[in-house]
């Protein structure tokens, strides 16, 4: 699955770079990561408001920056084993991403992966992602079994 994620994530940045050449701003330039099109969202996000749409195009494109952060809303519950699993459910055979409308709802979600994606701005590493994540977020409730960044 994960390397369906991959993938997928590298297809959408090869689609959002041909789709946008010339058209982005100096801090998305600087921006470490890719955000997939927003018109490959799901339906159920029509209404979000744009933070969320947001959230959801870096998980898409950028699985392998969520993937080892734990989200702490309680979703572990749930079966999500991350903060990705709060947006993208699986990766179908034929490479399509089924999404997870979770993090629609949830401001937790949302609030960990925009500093995750704040912090990537920053330079930070997976390991220092991770540790901000777990002091700033532990104590709203469970983590996720989620597994350590390495490095």
């Amino acid at each position: 699955m994960l390397n369906q994620i991959v993938r997928l994530a590298a297809l959408l940045l090869i689609a959002a770079l041909a789709g946008c050449a010339g058209q982005s701003t100096a801090s998305e330039a600087a921006a470490p990561y890719s955000l997939a099109p927003a018109s490959g969202l799901p339906d159920f996000l029509s209404d979000a408001p744009p933070r969320v749409r947001e959230a959801y195009q870096f998980a898409v494109a950028n699985p392998h920056a969520l993937e080892t952060v734990p989200c702490y809303c309680g979703c572990g519950n749930m079966g999500h084993k991350s903060n990705l699993n709060c947006y993208v459910k699986e990766i179908d055979k034929a490479g399509n991403v089924i999404y997870d409308n979770h993090a629609d709802g949830c401001g937790i979600c949302v609030d960990i992966t925009q500093d995750v994606m704040r912090l990537m701005r920053d330079g930070r590493s997976p390991t220092e992602i991770r540790a901000y994540v777990d002091s700033t977020y532990s104590s709203f409730g469970p983590s996720t079994d989620t597994v350590m960044p390495q490095g």
